[in-house]
Formats: C-alpha cells, structure tokens, sequence
C-alpha cells in the first residue's frame, strides 16, 4: 500500500474511532475538532491529510513550525501543543493561532505582548498537569483557577480551556481518571469565576477515544494517522 493510501485509510479509521466514541458519549462528531500532529513529519504528508479535509494541524516545535508553516495553505489553523519558551513567543503571530500550552502567568503576558504589537489575537488553554508527573509541563490543579482569572483578563489572547497530558499507559482505559478529572476541574473553575472554558484539549493516539468519552473537545492525533496499524 501506498503512503498516500495509508494515510487515507488511517484518517478514515481514526475518524470512525472518533465517531464512535461519540456515540458512546451521547456527543455528535462535530463537537470533536481532529488536530493532525504533523510534528517531525514531511510536507508531503501533512499536504495528504490536508487534501482529505484536516484544517488543524498541531506543532510541537516553533522553530520546526516557523519553516514548514510558509510552505503549506494559508487555510490552515496551526496549534502549537509543546512547551512554549516566553524567548520564542515573537515568531508566534501570523503563524500559530492556537496555543495549547500556556502553564505559567510570564508565558500568557508574553503573549499578550506579541500578539497586541501584531495588531492580532490567539486563542489559548491553560495547560495543566492533572496527573503530577515531574517530567510534564503545566501548572498545578490547584494554581489553575488562579492562572485562568488572570489570562482572561488579557485582551489579546483569549482563552478556550484547559488542556492536559494524560500518562502513557499500555492500557488506555487507565487514562480515563485524568481527562475526568480535567473535565471536573474545569467545570469547578467555571462555575466559581463564569468563565465558560468550553475547550477540553486532552487525548492522543494512545487514548484519544477515552478522552471523548471524557468531553475532549480537542483531540491531538499523530502516530495513528501516519503509521500502519500493529
């Protein structure tokens, strides 16, 4: 099989994977954005899934972003899902729309500094670290409302939700506690600030469908798209 073909056919399954965890849920399909994690990743395979109607792509890199962004449609809504260095928040503006990782207030003022010279606005989660793990990015469930209040008060980065990383388990069934957990401290955040924090940016190839069932709304898929199936 081609890698055309087989990245064809892995957007189709993991698609239908989405679609049913949905299903299972009680959600429709169109509350679930796919972002196509094209990090590491050739041109040329970002253009297949782009042809197959992905409009999201998520970066890990701002370097690597900032020399494949040019290269491919204007269309494109481009995530930066890695951590952000506050030194490298100057190359984000007309490049990255949606920033997945902003953990610390320093990060988020940055931002706003960047954006607002630029005459633009970003899209923003608060990245938090649900599970505690030393070697994972993101601020603490209990700094969390804090860090929210202040971002929102920010003009030119407005913001969506909360965003984590679950553990990498063999079993993907043990992720579940912590996409509940984000889901239930977002709700606990919202109904003591009245920021709606609609966005739930959590689950990727290993345990995208669980973190559906949990309410992601935002699912960073990389591996399963590009890769044949074991």
């Amino acid at each position: 099989m081609t890698t055309t073909d087989q990245i064809r056919e892995n957007l189709a399954i993991v698609r239908e994977r989405i679609s049913h965890s949905c299903e299972r849920a009680g959600r429709t399909v169109d509350e679930v954005r796919l972002i196509a994690v094209s990090k590491y990743r050739p041109l040329e395979q970002t253009k297949i899934l782009y042809d197959q109607g992905i409009r999201d792509f998520g970066e890990n890199r701002v370097q690597e972003g900032r020399e494949k962004i040019p290269e491919l449609p204007d269309d494109i809504c481009w995530h930066l899902i890695g951590p952000l260095q506050t030194n490298k928040t100057k190359y984000l503006p007309g490049k990255f729309s949606q920033i997945h990782s902003v953990e610390r207030l320093k990060v988020a003022k940055t931002l706003e500094k960047e954006y607002a010279e630029s005459g633009l606005k970003v899209t923003a989660f608060v990245q938090v670290n649900i599970a505690g793990e030393d070697q994972k990015s993101g601020c603490s469930p209990d700094e969390a409302e804090s860090l929210v209040k202040q971002v929102v008060a920010l003009e030119h980065v407005e913001l969506a939700g909360l965003m984590t990383m679950a553990p990498y388990y063999d079993e993907p069934e043990r992720t579940r506690p912590v996409f509940r957990a984000l889901r239930e401290l977002r709700d606990r955040i919202r109904d003591a600030t009245g920021v709606a924090l609609p966005r739930l940016s959590m689950g990727m190839t290993n345990d995208f469908e669980v973190a559906v069932e949990e309410g992601a709304t935002d699912v960073r898929v990389g591996t399963a798209l590009y890769e044949g199936r074991s």
